[in-house]
């Protein structure tokens, strides 16, 4: 694959690289998947110390697996652990499994094409998320007053928490991470610390613009009709239908997804398929006693049962797309940790949402849709809200130090807000920071809209090989 030489730019910026045999000095480091590093020794990117070596990546592999047994032996069995141990059991247990599942998905990246290989990460990795939201949305059809609010609580929850923390988090690790090789170095220029996404990555912000300006008509219904679910399920076939063209470049494992990758083609197919296979099956039997205990526990210390779904469900459901996104930004491989973040958030914005929906009809058996009251249109509205400038964010694909920490503080913000202020000012407080978040949306947009057009003509429009074979020109690749 040919490729131009690109001047370097003043401020000081990782320069890139691949595996030996495919090192190209003069390539610019904006390529899907490529690992970046400051200098060329690789070695200062080189994982936590617990994963080195094949025995360290062994050990994690193992221990995750003994983190999911108590809780299989115990479904198993039949046993029923103490009310106040069973979230944690369970918990932990897709916690584990989500550890796997994220692995596994990794080296998957040598058999498919590597975009459509971090769709299926980022598919693979909300595993745990689709199996609690679908056991609230199952039970809703059978007690819609009491599980409806719950299976959107925990869906609201997950995708702010994506976008306020985890989006958040990977330009704040790498940016430090920059920054601490630029000291240790002895370099004191500039810095470019900004994350900026690779133009494949244009596939992501498109769809996902798309999916949140229908998700604005949601806050308007009392129901979350089959004909929603329909819409959003379309997008993302289209999406993955899209991305699934991407060409196939040789990915860079670290971890126990390199030790899984590093198998003969045969046994490494079939360690992917039987990790996979085991991590989904913890899954589905920990989801619902997790999801059941939660609300017990609520029930039993009065703890508001919302909260414990809405925040302390993703917490454990997102765990391994963040440490996947966290590893990638330690590494300074930004636009992959970010990316694949990108396609979670694409992913259950669309198929997770509009398939609630179809599992409480199933359940419920009528064509009724899923009930939303007032809260959770709330919610709903303040999520999109969110969405909104998350895209308008990126319609540069650039994320900067700056906003990211906007991102996180407009998060954390209406997170203690809407834990501190008394109930009925809550309502208030969600549909103010909703506007800001449109406020702040518009005006990137008006900054940034000579980016608009390029941007939805590489989303939607452009070949999606000529993305990957072809750099855009440098004053482009430094919006």
């Amino acid at each position: 694959m040919s490729r131009r030489p690109v001047a370097p730019p003043t401020a000081f910026r990782p320069t890139a690289f691949r595996p030996t045999a495919f090192r190209d000095a003069h390539t610019p480091a904006r390529r899907l998947g490529w690992v970046t590093d400051p200098g060329p020794d690789a070695s200062t990117v080189a994982p936590p110390a617990g994963l080195r070596g094949a025995r360290g990546q062994l050990l994690a592999i193992s221990l995750a697996v003994l983190g999911t047994l108590p809780a299989v032996l115990t479904r198993i069995a039949g046993g029923t652990p103490q009310e106040y141990l069973a979230p944690v059991l369970f918990g932990f247990a897709i916690l584990s499994a989500s550890f796997l599942l994220a692995w596994a998905a990794e080296a998957l990246q040598l058999d498919i094409s590597q975009g459509l290989a971090l769709t299926v990460l980022a598919l693979i990795a909300v595993l745990p998320e689709y199996a609690v939201d679908f056991t609230f949305a199952w039970k809703a059809g059978k007690n819609p007053a009491e599980y409806a609010p719950l299976a959107l609580a925990n869906m609201t929850g997950s995708n702010r928490l994506l976008i306020g923390v985890g989006w958040a988090m990977v330009v704040l690790v790498a940016a430090w991470r920059m920054k601490s090789i630029a000291k240790k170095r002895g370099y004191e220029g500039e810095l470019d610390t900004d994350t900026v996404l690779d133009r494949p990555h244009a596939i992501e912000i498109a769809f996902l613009a798309i999916a949140t300006l229908y998700s604005l008509t949601l806050p308007l219904k009392r129901t979350l009709t089959i004909f929603d679910g329909v819409i959003l399920i379309s997008i993302f076939v289209v999406f993955f239908w899209r991305i699934g063209k991407s060409p196939s470049e040789e990915p860079h494992l670290v971890g126990p997804a390199r030790l899984i990758g590093a198998l003969p083609t045969q046994r490494r197919r079939v360690t992917v398929g039987a990790i996979l296979g085991y991590a989904a099956l913890v899954i589905f039997l920990c989801a619902e006693p997790f999801a059941e205990s939660l609300v017990h526990v609520g029930e039993k210390a009065g703890i508001s049962t919302f909260l414990l779904v809405q925040w302390v469900a993703p917490l454990a459901s997102e765990a391994p797309e963040l440490l996947v996104a966290g590893l990638f930004a330690w590494r300074l491989n930004t636009s992959a940790g970010l990316g694949t973040l990108l396609s979670s958030k694409v992913n259950q914005w669309t198929l997770l949402v509009g398939s609630l929906p179809l599992v409480f009809a199933i359940s419920s058996g009528t064509l009724h849709g899923l009930p939303i009251d007032s809260r959770q249109r709330e919610e709903l509205f303040l999520t999109a809200a969110q969405s909104v400038f998350a895209c308008a964010v990126l319609v540069n694909r650039r994320l900067s130090v700056k906003e990211a920490w906007a991102l996180f503080g407009l998060f954390i913000s209406q997170f203690i807000l809407g834990g501190v202020l008394p109930d009925g000012v809550r309502e208030l407080e969600r549909l103010i920071v909703g506007c800001t978040y449109l406020a702040l949306a518009a005006g990137m947009l008006v900054v940034n809209r000579r980016y608009v057009r390029p941007l939805f003509h590489d989303g939607l429009r452009e070949p999606v090989g000529e993305l990957f074979r072809e750099e855009q020109p440098e004053e482009a690749s430094s919006l």
